[in-house]
């Protein structure tokens, strides 16, 4: 299977025809059948995120999790919620606070000096879930580091051979998506043991709408 060869944008517009219209704007997403591999197998259980060329017109959320000046930046550079040190701290213990933390924010990242501390009191309720935060050094440009995370997304294999990501919304333009789908396909290439001999096959659906096969 050639992935760079495969028509996205005409798969994006087919999903388009396919789905029911709705009042909001629909996510469109990448579904990718795996073969021939072993879950079990640290190269199987893949977990990584994207950088995508085009960002979503949804909004992704960020918790930033640092010492009070990194929590005071981060909230000025746009971070949906700034966890201080001791806000973390009064988290320990607290499995139900830590779960709701977990589901709310797509995303984390948290003052290098900090991760020891965040994988001790989040890592149990963050790690299953792949949202383990990107270590970030107390000087970075928050606003550089926030703009990145708002255009990633994570592909992750968990129980099934199977990965399924937000790539975009409806109201994009159809070459944006086809990019948006390429960027991911050529990190999960990357990651696959056998390239694209591992990838079955490549399906597009908006949320409400019914698959379509790419390849």
């Amino acid at each position: 299977m050639s992935l760079r060869a495969i028509d996205l944008a005409g798969a994006f517009l087919k999903a388009k025809e396919a789905s029911p219209k709705r009042n909001f704007a629909q996510s469109v997403e990448l579904i990718v059948k795996l073969r021939d591999i072993n879950l079990k197998s640290p190269e199987g259980r893949i977990n990584k995120t994207v950088e995508l060329p085009n960002p979503p017109n949804k909004p992704v959320k960020i918790c930033a999790i640092g010492g009070g000046d990194f929590a005071l930046r981060a909230k000025a550079a746009g971070a949906d919620l700034a966890l201080s040190k001791e806000e973390l701290e009064k988290m320990a213990g607290d499995k139900k606070a830590a779960k709701k933390l977990a589901e709310e924010y797509d995303f984390f990242i948290a003052e290098a000096p900090l991760m020891p501390l965040v994988g001790k009191i989040l890592g149990p309720v963050l790690g299953p879930r792949g949202k383990m935060p990107t270590p970030v050094p107390p000087s970075a440009p928050l606003e550089d580091v926030l703009a990145r995370h708002r255009r990633m997304v994570r592909i992750r294999v968990k129980d099934q051979p199977l990965v399924q990501c937000r790539i975009g919304t409806e109201d994009m333009d159809p070459k944006q998506v086809d990019e948006n789908a390429k960027a991911v396909l050529a990190a999960l290439e990357q990651s696959l043991q056998k390239g694209a001999k591992n990838i079955e096959s490549v399906r597009l659906k908006l949320t409400m709408g019914p698959s379509v096969k790419v390849a």
